[in-house]
């Protein structure tokens, strides 16, 4: 563990200094160290038909090295790049420990996305090398006609089209192979942003990202590891959430790591797991949350005894929190980060009291501040700004790949900019107000749509919820909710004047929508994240061509 175990945040935080250091191998630290022990379980792999099979962390090692080996005699070198297409399977972990034993670059990919995004990446990122499987090749093999650089495709089961069968060529690769002796700064992957706003850039992290996420996930796991903590997430390996912050970490550790990742999230089928594999570690999001909420009687359905939850990438709010205090039997810890500097804020149920909805304070080792993102300047509690974090810092990205002004705009002086809005109190606790194009300006307010959205779902009848601002001429903008409807509910005006006198009274007279449209989806990103910017796009076409009538 890297941060200690004390009896209060102040001592943990106070206490804590980096020690990052000069020669650092990210496959070294998660899987060589740990291979000396034969028996040692690393993976846990349960596919889709329900057949699970253990790999050890030996048998990782030893299939990296082949796959180090494979590289290298298809002519890669250090600093080359490999796109990694494939959801959570053992082939995903060996691709990526052995591109690090080999000082290659790799780049994850999520499945869900199509042919024109995959190839964005494959041409951003200059990869020679493209791992997938059978279900995703035709999508890969269609961007494949337009990215120059791509030399060879393999699949994990089984050839297909020009793709070479992975295994094969592996297996070809001796499983002997000295790991590459790399510097902390060296770099180790390229993981692309959601692309909320703009096109995707690719943040290039080095080898010490590992050890800069290390004191985030001990908090926020309640002091991680403990006897018995075995982790998963149904958070794609593809994103931060899945890489850096579970498998990464539990091999840290050498915990063992259950990978299964259905198409779709399936709440019931989350609960199933948990029990079924003993999960004590897990990271659900909000939007997971959410859904598992409305699964009838799951508790006393399935032996769920989960030690730590955290959760991320959208406010929790007292409601959801409340929920899980008392069904899940745990308090779960928000947690803040991002691709580019990923959790530097955190809660720790254990030494901390929790606040409801706060994104919890600076993570021992991150300097954190909300600050003015014309001036750098550090603002004063209550006041809403940017969140920022401190630079230098060993979790923050090298730069965006290939976009050297773009990485000088992600900075104001020293400090890195989150792109979200928020605040911090009195007692050093953040709070999340929204993307900081998210936020509404209202009759003179500044209103962030987590506090709107978190104010909905109170309502027996909403499931999730969005809001964004719409053109209004006198208040500069006003407030309209999306709302994805509970089953066994039905939209209607009284619905609506019900749950919009709700809001009014939980709220401010500011805050309360003064529309609702009541939907049966929103869009999302892969990592579960509601893209406002859709709704509000969407929204504005809508509105023009009604005025163009």
């Amino acid at each position: 563990m890297l941060i200690p175990r004390l009896n209060t945040y102040e001592e943990i935080y106070d206490s804590f200094k980096w020690k990052v250091p000069e020669r650092f191998s990210m496959a070294k630290q998660l899987v060589d160290r740990h291979a000396e022990d034969p028996s040692k379980i690393a993976l846990i792999y349960e596919n889709l038909e329900g057949e699970v099979r253990n790999y050890t962390f030996r048998q990782i090692q030893q299939s990296g090295n082949q796959f180090a080996n494979a590289m290298l005699g298809l002519g890669l070198e250090k600093g080359d790049r490999v796109m990694i297409v494939l959801g959570q399977a053992p082939e995903t972990a060996i691709s990526h420990v052995g591109c690090w034993k080999a000082g290659i670059i790799s780049s994850p990919c999520s499945v869900l996305f199509g042919a024109d995004a995959i190839e964005y990446r494959m041409n951003d990122s200059g990869a020679k090398v493209l791992i997938t499987d059978q279900v995703n090749y035709p999508k890969v093999e269609e961007a494949w006609a337009n990215a120059p650089d791509l030399e060879t495709v393999l699949v994990t089961d089984g050839a297909i089209g020009k793709g070479q069968d992975f295994w094969d060529v592996v297996n070809k690769g001796s499983d002997q192979f000295e790991t590459v002796d790399t510097h902390a700064e060296d770099p180790a992957f390229i993981c692309y942003t959601s692309g909320t706003t703009g096109m995707p850039k690719g943040a290039l992290h080095a080898h010490r990202c590992i050890i800069g996420h290390m004191p985030g996930l001990e908090f926020c796991g309640d002091f991680l590891p403990q006897e018995n903590d075995l982790m998963w997430s149904p958070a794609d390996w593809a994103w931060m959430a899945g890489l850096m912050d579970i498998l990464s970490p539990a091999w840290f550790h050498g915990l063992p790591v259950l990978a299964f990742r259905a198409p779709g999230f399936d709440p019931e089928q989350a609960y199933h797991m948990i029990a079924k594999h003993k999960v004590r570690n897990s990271l659900l999001t909000p939007t997971m949350l959410k859904m598992m909420r409305q699964v009838p009687n799951a508790m006393e359905r399935y032996d769920v005894n989960l030690r730590s939850v955290f959760s991320g990438g959208e406010s929790l709010g007292a409601e959801m929190y409340e929920w899980a205090s008392e069904t899940l039997n745990v308090g779960v810890n928000e947690a803040f980060g991002q691709t580019e500097c990923n959790v530097v804020l955190g809660n720790c149920s254990l030494v901390m009291p929790i606040k409801a909805g706060s994104l919890g304070r600076s993570i021992p080792g991150h300097q954190v501040a909300i600050i003015n993102d014309q001036t750098g300047e550090e603002l004063p509690p209550g006041t809403e700004g940017h969140i920022a974090v401190k630079a230098p810092n060993p979790v923050m990205l090298l730069e965006y790949w290939r976009k050297p002004e773009a990485t000088k705009e992600k900075f104001i002086n020293d400090w890195l900019l989150t792109g979200d809005a928020g605040t911090m109190d009195e007692d050093g606790y953040f709070w999340f107000q929204g993307r900081a194009d998210d936020v509404i300006t209202s009759s003179g307010y500044r209103i962030g749509p987590g506090e709107i959205e978190n104010a909905l779902i109170r309502h027996e009848a909403v499931t999730m919820a969005a809001a964004i601002g719409v053109p209004d001429p006198v208040r500069t903008e006003s407030i309209k909710a999306f709302i994805l409807l509970a089953e066994g509910h039905q939209a209607s005006p009284e619905l609506e004047a019900e749950i919009t006198e709700m809001v009014r009274t939980r709220l401010a007279k500011h805050e309360y929508p003064r529309e609702i449209e009541f939907v049966d989806s929103l869009p999302m990103t892969t990592t579960g994240k509601i893209q406002r910017r859709e709704l509000r796009l969407a929204e504005a076409a809508k509105r023009e061509a009604k005025e163009g009538k």
